[in-house]
């Protein structure tokens, strides 16, 4: 059997944090999960499929959201799957062909689940804290900006 090796060389908190972002962004206005992100340890971006930019009220509300998921200190967990299974729960488009027939699941406590090859923290509060640093609009394309903090920072 074939599966997804974790060959992303993301940074495991600003990746984390990426997928808590995505949920949230779910959760709030019913749009999907970034269909472009670039993931890096200094800043990051995800871009979404959206009609409008945010307000500061729902900036500061999803800051505090993904926040408040970090400081839960959910287990972050690999789950793997068939890749019949996964499609039926999840979107695999984002999938490389050379996927195989076993797809990792990357489970947040109980707010997001999803597949994926990147590297992980184990716990949330590892994480730090999140803090959206601009968006911008675009051409149906919401960019969110964000960067991550040591929590005395």
């Amino acid at each position: 059997m074939n599966s997804i090796k974790s060959n992303k060389q993301y940074h495991p908190q600003m990746h984390s944090a990426e997928h808590i972002l995505n949920q949230t962004m779910v959760r709030m206005f019913g749009c999907g999960r970034s269909f472009s992100n670039h993931i890096e340890k200094k800043k990051s971006k995800c871009d979404y499929h959206f009609e409008r930019d945010l307000t500061e009220q729902e900036i500061d509300e999803i800051e505090k959201r993904v926040n408040d998921v970090i400081q839960k200190d959910m287990k972050v967990i690999e789950e793997f799957v068939s890749k019949d299974e996964a499609g039926r729960v999840y979107n695999l488009s984002k999938l490389p062909d050379s996927a195989g027939d076993i797809i990792r699941i990357i489970k947040i406590g109980d707010y997001d689940a999803c597949p994926c090859s990147g590297l992980h923290v184990s716990h949330t509060k590892e994480i730090g804290k999140f803090k959206i640093i601009s968006t911008s609009y675009n051409d149906e394309v919401l960019r969110i900006r964000f960067k991550l903090f040591d929590e005395a920072d």
